[in-house]
């Protein structure tokens, strides 16, 4: 299962555009929000695979340089810092993310001259050099750099970009998200984790995925008038058609996913609401949604509106 908040995410993308279309139909609509999820998760495998590329890139540097006629001291032994880093490492030792990038056809056959290239960057950067002079401290600084690097380096690259861009017309849409996958697994690594334990990230069940984000994205769309006029009942001073839409849509969303995934907190809808609100609504939106919120789950555990089981039962 893909991370639910970035399908959150494309389920409000899509409720935005169909609530801003004249004439927009909501099967069409999502249908291009399933065609989205897949296309991202395809961006998020590229780009995790790059790892294993520019490690390649380098290991064949290396010998290159050790059989110059004359090699120096560093030729013959250089460092190996970046190459055995154990995330970079357990990345491209990864079976589990060769057969997933197997099964989806995804790979970075015939672009030798784009890695090659990317690894003379890599190596004048000056954050690349520190790091590979420096004596070994331990796997919490490994991980930082290597997030340092994949933000810097791999996810800003316009090479790459430019690759994604030949690939997909949507590409700069999802690359954003993908790369913030990304982000999330290398954080989430910890020291005593093997190449694949690390790796459950990429292991999901795209009916899960899709049942999850089809409901939220019909049944939002299914009770969208009573919502609407529930939140306008509580926003103190405020008429609907005054609220943003984006505060309208998540708001929705949240009384949506409250009501329906009964396995899910109310504490875990309300904090995932306010971080997208954060991202993508207005900087006083935070506090409003969560306001309005607040009242509204209060009211709606009163009447039975919200009913939870298992999980969802835990307020922490």
């Amino acid at each position: 299962m893909l991370n639910r908040r970035y399908l959150r995410i494309k389920a409000f993308q899509s409720l935005y555009a169909y609530w801003q279309s004249d004439n927009a139909s909501a099967a069409r609509i999502e249908k291009e929000l399933f065609t989205s999820i897949e296309r991202t998760y395809d961006l998020y495998l590229s780009l995790l695979l790059v790892f294993g590329e520019l490690r390649h890139i380098a290991e064949l540097t290396f010998e290159e340089r050790k059989k110059k006629r004359l090699p120096t001291a560093e030729d013959l032994d250089p460092s190996r810092r970046f190459v055995d880093n154990p995330i970079v490492l357990n990345i491209a030792q990864s079976e589990r993310l060769r057969l997933e990038a197997e099964k989806r056809k995804i790979s970075w056959v015939g672009n030798h001259e784009l890695f090659t290239a990317l690894y003379r960057e890599v190596q004048n950067n000056e954050a690349y050099q520190a790091y590979i002079k420096e004596e070994a401290q331990g796997f919490k600084r490994d991980q930082n750099f290597v997030i340092e690097f994949f933000s810097e380096m791999i996810a800003n690259n316009e090479a790459l970009q430019e690759v994604f861009e030949t690939r997909s017309i949507a590409w700069m849409e999802d690359l954003d998200l993908a790369a913030s996958l990304v982000k999330r697994t290398l954080e989430q690594m910890r020291a005593t984790d093997t190449a694949d334990v690390f790796m459950n990230e990429i292991a999901r069940d795209p009916k899960e995925d899709h049942d999850f984000v089809s409901l939220l994205f019909r049944k939002t769309i299914e009770h969208s008038d009573e919502h609407e006029k529930a939140i306008s009942e509580k926003s103190s001073n405020w008429e609907s058609d005054r609220i943003a839409l984006s505060d309208m849509i998540l708001m929705q969303m949240a009384l949506t996913e409250v009501r329906i995934f009964d396995q899910i907190p109310v504490k875990v809808t309300m904090n995932e609401y306010i971080e997208i609100a954060k991202a993508y609504s207005t900087p006083k939106s935070k506090n409003f949604i969560n306001g309005v919120l607040d009242k509204l789950f209060i009211e709606m555990r009163s009447d039975g509106r919200i009913r939870k089981v298992g999980r969802g039962l835990l307020e922490s």
